[in-house]
């Protein structure tokens, strides 16, 4: 007789799927993505009119930072290898920090979610929807997810870091936006959201705490655990 599985069981078998599925499907993208910039690049060199050993060089030099770049990704992180700096935001399972990752020295945001909180409160395919848009992001309307990693007890999602603030903290601070202002930044949202739909996501969750802003002024959608793809039961 079959044993109906409980709810803690279903939601690590549909995480368990929800994780072969985006791995592969990165696996390809990396693959094409790979191909794409080797024929960019031998057009460019054909154009340049250089002789077919020196463009060999190029190519292998490509090959050769590629494959170091991707070593570095695929090494395993640990949450000894970075710094921890300043906390900038709290939620239900976890908190935001901003940290140091310290063989480069470069800062990045660092969310660590407690990962038997998330399969309680039924969220683990909310944090892995959040998880896959961000890796799968290309656009510079979307917070990058850069590492993710885990040990026993937290999941760690390590995205870039923008030092601007949000759009409620610009709100608190001017009380009161310019008509110019308040155009270039919903032009910027319009555009932000649609990159996210191109991406076959609905945020789900906008409001002026996930509008994060760069240093140079611009839009960055952030906070994706309510995104969906649409296709579930109930959006």
């Amino acid at each position: 007789m079959q044993v109906p599985a409980n709810s803690e069981t279903f939601e690590k078998v549909e995480a368990t799927k929800s994780y072969l599925d985006s791995h592969y499907s990165n696996l390809m993208r990396e693959v094409e993505e790979r191909r794409e910039r080797r024929r960019v690049l031998q057009e460019k060199l054909s154009e340049a009119g250089l002789t077919p050993e020196q463009q060999r060089n190029y190519m292998e030099e490509l090959g050769r930072q590629e494959s170091q770049a991707l070593r570095q990704r695929r090494q395993q992180l640990k949450l000894n290898d970075f710094e921890m700096l300043t906390v900038i935001g709290r939620g239900a399972f976890g908190e935001v920090r901003v940290v140091r990752k310290k063989d480069t020295g470069e800062i990045y945001a660092m969310k660590k979610l407690k990962k038997s909180e998330m399969v309680k409160m039924g969220q683990v395919q909310h944090v892995k929807a959040e998880r896959n848009l961000m890796a799968a992001a290309s656009c510079p309307w979307v917070v990058q997810l850069d590492f993710s990693f885990r040990d026993e007890i937290y999941l760690y999602l390590v995205m870039e870091y923008v030092p601007g603030g949000d759009m409620m903290n610009l709100l608190m601070k001017k009380e009161v936006l310019s008509e110019d202002e308040v155009r270039f930044y919903m032009a910027e949202c319009v555009m932000a959201v649609e990159a996210v739909h191109n991406m076959g996501y609905l945020h789900r969750d906008l409001k002026p705490d996930n509008l994060l802003i760069t240093k140079q002024g611009h839009i960055k959608l952030s906070d994706f655990g309510l995104a969906t793809t649409g296709n579930e039961d109930k959006v």
